[in-house]
């Protein structure tokens, strides 16, 4: 079977593809499927999905282990290409992270990056002009130029991402999920039990940020930079560190 880009001629070429990519999907595999079907229509080798926390990015769906990794290492950085489109809500652009400008402007992301055998990075936010909830972040292996055409069907792919996200089914009985959606995304939407998982581990870093606020008498934000300090100095993530925290295995202390 032709992969879906050598299918693509225009908008609903594309479209067609994602159809086809998500028809039959259970609710809770559609972002992760969203992604599979990403590396199919661009000339990426992964693709991750990240919805805006309070202070971290939360993945939601990656198409395969490396893309999860490139994920969780921007997440545990606080820097990196989705960091920058999350906060401008506009696509960032890493077409080279071997040499030049963008080797530059992220050397430690990009440092591991081409570890993973990464070298290009294209984050492209889910949302409107107004309000960016996330980002769709696609990798490659060898540094490339995304053509204009490339560009607008991976917009399309981060609208698309951004309604199936916003759009999955809701469990009326989950309190917790519909707090957690609402603080991701910024609006008060009903309860989505596809939600949960993701819930309890960002629960996580939360209590463990609130732990080490306590131990050292720091603020929120000085904290989740100690956190992620601490775990990029072991080569770990974030998430790790704040279970080693929550169930007291690693205490903060002042020198």
């Amino acid at each position: 079977m032709a992969r879906g880009r050598d299918r693509v001629r225009g908008p609903l070429d594309a479209a067609d593809v994602i159809a086809e990519g998500v028809r039959g999907v259970p609710a809770a595999e559609v972002p992760g499927r969203l992604c599979a079907v990403a590396v199919e229509l661009l000339p990426v080798t992964g693709a991750s999905v990240s919805l805006r926390g309070n202070g971290m990015p939360v993945r939601m769906g990656a198409s395969d282990a490396v893309a999860a990794r490139l994920a969780e290492i921007q997440a545990t950085l606080g820097d990196g290409p989705s960091m920058y489109a999350a906060e401008a809500g506009a696509p960032v652009l890493a077409s080279d992270l071997t040499a030049g400008r963008d080797a530059r402007r992220w050397p430690v992301f990009a440092q591991q990056a081409a570890e993973a055998g990464v070298r290009a990075v294209y984050s492209v936010p889910l949302g409107d002009d107004a309000v960016c909830v996330g980002t769709l972040d696609l990798y490659g292996d060898a540094p490339h130029e995304l053509s204009g055409r490339e560009l607008h069907t991976a917009r399309l792919m981060a609208g698309v991402m951004t309604l199936a996200l916003m759009s999955l089914p809701l469990d009326e009985n989950d309190e917790n999920d519909a707090a957690y959606k609402a603080d991701v995304t910024g609006g008060g939407v009903g309860e989505a039990s596809w939600l949960r998982a993701v819930a309890a581990e960002q629960d996580e870093v939360y209590q463990a940020i609130g732990m080490i606020m306590a131990q050292l008498g720091v603020g929120a934000d000085e904290a989740l930079a100690l956190l992620r300090a601490h775990a990029f100095a072991e080569s770990r993530t974030a998430l790790d560190v704040a279970h080693e925290v929550i169930t007291h295995r690693k205490r903060f202390d002042r020198d």
